[in-house]
Order: structure tokens, then sequence, then C-alpha cells
């Protein structure tokens, strides 16, 4: 009989455990760039994303469970003047660009010495 009794209050165990939402368990919990003004309760912080995320509860909760609140979409400029002024007036041609000319008589030297330590000393500029 009790073997009978066992096997009953396991399934029953069985059954509540798959009926309860798992929902609570996976919600991500919203990050705060700081703590509010007479927040009560006990808040913790973790760095996510190079921030501090300060969040009410326990602390080390797990990075996978808290989240930035999402940005909200920035709005386009409606002023065409705007748009314009803030595109380049007319792109450079890339064929104009000047190479900086560096001083090679050091490295003319260290060559005609023919040295890997004089070499060295002119690339580095000692």
């Amino acid at each position: 009989m009790t073997k009978h009794l066992c096997s009953r209050v396991l399934t029953v165990l069985i059954a509540m455990l798959f009926s309860t939402s798992i929902a609570p368990a996976i919600a991500r919990q919203q990050c705060s760039a700081s703590v509010p003004a007479g927040a009560p309760g006990y808040w913790s912080w973790r760095m996510i994303d190079g921030r501090k995320c300060w969040y009410e509860g326990k602390p080390m909760l797990s990075k996978s469970s808290l989240e930035w609140p999402a940005r909200p979409a920035v709005k386009p400029a409606a002023d065409e003047e705007e748009i314009a002024s803030a595109l380049p007036a007319k792109p450079g041609n890339p064929l104009d660009a000047q190479a900086r000319a560096m001083d090679s008589a050091p490295l003319a030297r260290a060559i005609e010495s023919d040295s890997f330590d004089a070499l060295w000393r002119a690339r580095i500029g000692r």
C-alpha cells in the first residue's frame, strides 16, 4: 500500500512541476543607469555592456537575466537643409593625396654600413 501511495505522490508532484509556468523564471529584469531616488528594497549592480546595470534584488544575478531597456527610435530630421548641411559638399579625389616624405639620410647611411643594428636603429629613428 505504501508503495502505491508513493507512486501516486510522485505522479502528482511531477504533474504539478510541469503545470507550473516557467515564464517568471525566464523573465528578464530591466537595467537602470542608477538607483532611483527613494527606491525601496535592496539594489545591486552588474557590469552589462561596459556600464553599471542597477537592478532591484539580490547580488550576482545572472547576466543573461538582465537587459537594458530598448532605446527609442531616433526621429529623422524633417528639415531638408539640415540633411544637406550634414552631407559633405563634394568628395575629395583620392588620387590627389600627398604622401609624407621621410628623411632618408639615416636609412641611406644604414644601408651603406649593411649591419642589422644600423638598419634597425635607422628604422626606429634612433
